[in-house]
C-alpha cells in the first residue's frame, strides 16, 4: 500500500517533495515500528547535512546573476566568432553558448529558461520554425548535468561518496561527445530544412566581441581550472563564480544594479529552497526504501536477469527514462542512487564515476519527455511554442543523447579517462 499511496499522492499533482514525506510517514506509520518515527526529523536534517551541497545555490545565484548583469549576451556574441558562418548559424551559436552556460550554471532548468529567453527570438526573426529554435534551446540544457559543473553531480558526489571534483572531471568527455552528435543533427537539419546561412563577425566586430566575451568567458576558466588544478573545491569554485559575476557584471560591463540584488537572491533562495526541501524528503524515502531491503531484493532478481555489465547499464537506462518522465530528476536520483549503485558496484563491477554520468544524464532527460516534461514547459511559457510541438523538434536531439548514453555505457573508459 505504500507504494499505492505514492502514486496516488504523485498523480493527484501533489508537489513531488510532500509525496515523498507523506509516503514515508504512511509507511512508518502502517508498519507499526513507531520507535521509526524517532528517527523521521533525524534523517531529513541528515539528507542535507553536506557542505557539498551548498555548491546547489551558488551556482543558482551565479547563473542568475550572469543573466541580469549582460553576461549571457556576451557569451552568445563570442560565439559567434566560432560558429556564426555555417548554415544555420545561430542554431550553432545557440549550442556553443548553452556550452559555455553549462560550465557556470550546472542546472538544465536554469539554463533552458535563460537560452530561451536570449536565443529563439533571434532564431524566428532570421527564419528559423519557433519549435526548432526551441527545440535547440531545450536540448542544449542536456548539455547541463554533464558538462562540469554540474548540480546533479554534486548531489550524486554526496549520495555516493565520491569526491565531487573527480565527478566533475569524469563528465567532460561525455560532454563534448553530446556537444560533438548534436552539432551532427543541427548540420543535418540545416541541410534538409535549408535553414539560412549565417555571417561571419568582420574583423572589427570579431574583436569587440572577443574582448567583450572575454570577461564573461573567464568565469568557466575559473570554475573548471580551479577544480581540475585542485585549487578550490567546487563549492569555493562556484562562490568565486558568484563574486566574479557579480564584479564583471557590475563593473566590467555596468549592466548589473545593485538595486536588483535583493529580487536576485530572493529568486535565488526560493529556488534553492525548493531544491533542499526535494533533496530532504527524497532522503526519507531513500531511508525506508534502504530499511525494507528493496536493493537486496532488487539485485537478486536483475542478477537472475543478466551478469553483462553494459547490458545491466542499458536496463537502468530504460527505467530510469520511465522514471524522469513521472519524478523530478533529484528526486529520483536520492531514490535511485541507494537501490542501484551497491548493485552496479558490487555485482557488476561498474565504476560508480561510469553509473553517475549514465543515471543523471538519463534522468535529465525525462526534463524533456512528457507527461511532466518539466524543461517543455519552462521553454513553452518563455517562448509561446506548445510543449508537444518542442517535443516533436527535440526527437533527433534526444536520439543523439540515447546513443551518447550507449556509448558510456559500452566503454568506460569515455568517463574514467581523465580521472
Amino acid at each position: 500500500m505504500t507504494f499505492v499511496a505514492f502514486f496516488a499522492l504523485l498523480f493527484c499533482a501533489v508537489p513531488i517533495a510532500l509525496v515523498l514525506a507523506l509516503t514515508s510517514i504512511w509507511y512508518i506509520s502502517t508498519s507499526g515500528n513507531s520507535v521509526l518515527f524517532d528517527s523521521y526529523p533525524q534523517q531529513l536534517f541528515s539528507a542535507i547535512d553536506s557542505y557539498g551541497l551548498l555548491a546547489i545555490p551558488l551556482f543558482m545565484l551565479a547563473g542568475e546573476l550572469m543573466n541580469e548583469g549582460g553576461l549571457t549576451s556576451r557569451l552568445i556574441n563570442m560565439s559567434r566568432i566560432l560558429v556564426g558562418g555555417f548554415r544555420g548559424g545561430l542554431a550553432y551559436i545557440n549550442l556553443v553558448a548553452n556550452m559555455m552556460m553549462a560550465a557556470i550554471m550546472g542546472s538544465a532548468a536554469s539554463q533552458i529558461a535563460i537560452m530561451s529567453r536570449a536565443m529563439v527570438p533571434a532564431m524566428e526573426k532570421e527564419g528559423y520554425s519557433s519549435s526548432y529554435a526551441a527545440a535547440i534551446t531545450a536540448a542544449g540544457g542536456l548539455l547541463s548535468p554533464i558538462i562540469p559543473p554540474s548540480m546533479l553531480f554534486v548531489l550524486y558526489g554526496v549520495l555516493a561518496q565520491v569526491p565531487i571534483a573527480e565527478m566533475f572531471i569524469a563528465g567532460i568527455l561525455p560532454g563534448i561527445i553530446m556537444s560533438a552528435l548534436f552539432f551532427v543533427v543541427i548540420a543535418a537539419v540545416g541541410l534538409v530544412q535549408q535553414y539560412p546561412k549565417g555571417e561571419w563577425p568582420d574583423r572589427r566586430q570579431a574583436v569587440q566581441f572577443l574582448l567583450m566575451g572575454l570577461p564573461a568567458g573567464l568565469i568557466p576558466v575559473v570554475i573548471i581550472g580551479g577544480i581540475l588544478t585542485g585549487l578550490a573545491t567546487p563549492t569555493e569554485s562556484a562562490a568565486l563564480a558568484s563574486m566574479g559575476a557579480l564584479l564583471i557584471g557590475k563593473y566590467v560591463y555596468k549592466d548589473l544594479e545593485l538595486d536588483h540584488l535583493p529580487e536576485i537572491l530572493k529568486r535565488t533562495a526560493l529556488n534553492s529552497g525548493m531544491v533542499v526541501m526535494l533533496i530532504s524528503a527524497a532522503g526519507v524515502f531513500g531511508w525506508v526504501v534502504v530499511y525494507e531491503q528493496l536493493p537486496q531484493a532488487a539485485a537478486g532478481w536483475i542478477a537472475q536477469q543478466t551478469s553483462d555489465p553494459f547490458l545491466f547499464l542499458l536496463m537502468v537506462v530504460g527505467v530510469l527514462i520511465l522514471i524522469g518522465m513521472v519524478i523530478d530528476g533529484i528526486a529520483a536520483l536520492i531514490l535511485v542512487v541507494p537501490i542501484l549503485l551497491p548493485i552496479a558496484q558490487q555485482q557488476f563491477g561498474i565504476s560508480p564515476y561510469q553509473f553517475g554520468v549514465v543515471v543523471c544524464l538519463t534522468l535529465v532527460m525525462g526534463l524533456l519527455t512528457p507527461p511532466v516534461g518539466a524543461g517543455l514547459f519552462i521553454g513553452s511559457s518563455m517562448t509561446g511554442v506548445p510543449p508537444m510541438q518542442i517535443f516533436r523538434s527535440l526527437i533527433p536531439f534526444l536520439l543523439a543523447t540515447l546513443v551518447t548514453l550507449i556509448l558510456l555505457a559500452a566503454i568506460p573508459e569515455l568517463v574514467v579517462a581523465l580521472i
